[in-house]
């Protein structure tokens, strides 16, 4: 019996999962970007909260009733949601600004992120060619960003912000993980966004004009929602190291809805960085699962 699922049929259908995560998140960005151009971003930001809230209560609240939302660790769960917010938050902004293929090749430094900061606050080992791996996949975002040559766009700091937002994120849920059921991480998400933004939603309120305006703003709540709800299958049943790798295809969903929906052709350059900084987090993935074979006990020295 693995320890993930019950064969190589659930690895296989969490890879699909994870697959099927990353396509709504694109249609998530896709459809966020879009209706920047119309509506105020905290509107799209509070509509994609809320229905993230009202999907996973309708999946979740009839079987688990109200010991849903009862955490151990309430605190870490606003952290976390706070987190979630902010990258969102951040994300539709430069959305609005930026092509979808530029702010997804920025996003990929969360793996990186991630690497980096769980050794303050996780307590984690990253030994040296780990941390050369960290080191070169930011040179990778220094070429998509190009600071100094008069090119970089300042949105691509919103993007930046979003990507430590992000990281933040999954190192909470990494924390929650082992005192909070899979269910209520995925209600209590996107709570504080719903909080804090309805009282102010009021007052930057703008009607679509139109029914597909109506109609996406609407599906935000539920490309996000469901697609957080595919990630948490997903990693029940496989590993984050066999899932991993099967993040980075996004980066040709981002580049098709670019060019069908905005016309966007992306700038060779941020194909070059995005393929820097994929290869770094690709061997991040490699190093981990080495590591993992070889197992702490037989080699405690991070490498």
């Amino acid at each position: 019996m693995d320890l993930y699922g019950s064969g190589p049929k659930d690895r296989l259908t969490g890879i699909l999962l994870i697959s099927g995560a990353f396509l709504l998140f694109t249609c998530l960005d896709t459809t966020a970007k879009y209706l920047s151009h119309s509506l105020p971003v905290l509107e799209i930001v509070w509509a994609r909260s809320l229905g993230h809230l009202l999907l996973a209560g309708l999946l979740f609240l009839p079987q688990h009733g109200t010991q849903l939302v009862r955490s151990r660790r309430p605190g870490l769960q606003v952290l976390r949601s706070g987190f979630l917010l902010g990258s969102t938050f951040f994300n539709f902004v430069a959305l609005h600004f930026l092509q979808l293929s530029t702010t997804n090749a920025i996003q990929f430094s969360t793996p990186l992120l991630i690497a980096a900061l769980s050794v303050p606050l996780l307590g984690e080992q990253v030994g040296r060619r780990r941390w050369t791996a960290i080191l070169v996949g930011f040179l990778g975002v220094l070429i998509i960003v190009r600071p100094g040559l008069g090119l970089m766009h300042w949105a691509v700091s919103l993007s930046l912000c979003s990507a430590v937002c992000g990281s933040l994120y999954n190192i909470t849920t990494r924390k929650v993980a082992g005192v909070d059921p899979a269910s209520t991480s995925a209600v209590l998400a996107p709570i504080v966004g719903v909080v804090l933004l309805s009282p102010i939603v009021p007052f930057v309120w703008l009607s679509p004009t139109h029914w597909l305006d109506w109609l996406l703003l609407c599906a935000t709540g539920l490309f996000g929602g469901v697609g957080h709800y595919l990630l948490i299958v997903a990693h029940r049943l496989a590993p984050a190291p066999i899932l991993a790798p099967f993040i980075y295809p996004q980066i040709l969903y981002m580049m098709t809805a670019g060019y069908l929906v905005f016309g966007d052709i992306p700038d060779p350059w941020v194909g070059v960085g995005a393929a820097v900084v994929i290869a770094s987090g690709l061997y991040l993935w490699y190093r981990e699962r080495v590591l993992n074979k070889r197992g702490s006990a037989l080699d405690p020295t991070p490498r």
